[in-house]
């Protein structure tokens, strides 16, 4: 099988760890790599062996040896390289949230429909082995068709500052937007969403957000950036699913190794990313290796959905639109 040729746009801290997964799959060669700050991208591109470099995307998009494109700009920034890399023949992977605008991540689905090409949404936790054992055991018939989901999502407060460029809907309650939706198998019929803002009036730091569905199911998620820094938990995540015959639940904040020292106690993540003797593993390497198959075989992709991820714009636009209501909102897609 040849390897599927890759080019990255964005290399920040989050596209830093594509180019890690990548350069570390041996189906895959990094053709190209892309950033605005020079500096960075040279050292990148340097570090992981890649031969081309370039601080404006569409000197990257003009090449004609790249097989898939991986956005990983800031979240505003994903609309121009996405049309343009499907428009130029090249598959797309879109990080979360693909658009925060619905008529973008609309205009996404039709392009990538009109030039035959994949389009990927960055949703990763359905490659995450607790959530998807969750969604095997609704479809096994195990604990049954979801009647009620509670979905939590806590980050730290430090990185709020970081991240409140960006409505917390679509920063964090995006990733159990897309669960949700994957595990009622249906669309939300209505939401009823309360936002809280305390440590900065930007965006919420706390929102709750309740979804009925179509097919009668319930979901509540919660997602706030309160826990402290000091405590040394980055991700202090939660799901309980009720089913018409039994129940899955998990929860990470005391799971996951501990390490005490002088700066305190901290507690590393594991799953998502990780690097350990010069290679890489987890869930993001799961998901790559999953849509470069996908790329390499011609095989449209049936386990991750964009249809799904536009449906999830539509629903943060409630959810935001609920907010500043006070009243229930329907998705308008």
């Amino acid at each position: 099988m040849n390897k599927v040729r890759v080019g990255i746009i964005g290399l920040g801290s989050w596209g830093s760890c594509h180019l890690e997964a990548f350069h570390s799959m041996p189906q895959v060669e990094v053709v190209a790599v892309c950033d605005r700050n020079e500096e960075r991208v040279k050292q990148l591109a340097e570090r992981y062996s890649v031969p081309h470099a370039y601080s404006r995307s569409e000197e990257l998009l003009e090449r004609t040896d790249i097989d898939l494109v991986s956005i990983a700009t800031f979240e505003h920034e994903h609309f121009g390289p996405a049309i343009a890399a499907l428009k130029s023949g090249k598959h797309v992977l879109v990080e979360k949230p693909i658009s925060t605008k619905l008529e973008e991540a609309a205009a996404m689905a039709r392009t990538a429909e009109e030039h035959g090409k994949f389009i990927f949404a960055g949703h990763l936790l359905r490659f995450e082995p607790r959530y998807a054992d969750i969604y095997n055991a609704i479809h096994s018939g195990r604990i049954g068709a979801p009647q009620s989901m509670f979905l939590k999502r806590g980050r730290t407060k430090g990185m709020f500052r970081t991240y409140k460029r960006t409505h917390t809907v679509f920063e964090l309650t995006v990733h159990d937007l897309d669960i949700a939706i994957w595990y009622a198998g249906s669309r939300v019929k209505s939401v009823k969403a309360y936002g809280k803002a305390v440590n900065d009036d930007v965006v919420p730091d706390i929102l709750w957000s309740c979804l009925q569905f179509e097919n009668g199911t319930i979901a509540f998620l919660h997602s706030n950036w309160m826990t402290p820094d000091e405590a040394g938990i980055v991700m202090n995540d939660a799901a309980e699913i009720i089913g018409t015959e039994g129940t899955a639940q998990f929860a990470n904040s005391g799971s996951n190794l501990q390490l005490w020292d002088s700066r305190g106690r901290t507690s590393p993540d594991y799953f998502i990313h990780h690097t350990l003797n010069g290679s890489s593993f987890g869930v993001l390497r799961e998901q790559l290796t999953y849509i470069s198959a996908c790329v390499a075989n011609g095989t449209k992709p049936e386990y991750t959905s964009f249809d799904d991820a536009v449906h999830g714009i539509a629903v943060a636009e409630a959810i935001i639109r609920s907010c500043a209501s006070g009243q229930e909102e329907r998705p308008q897609a």
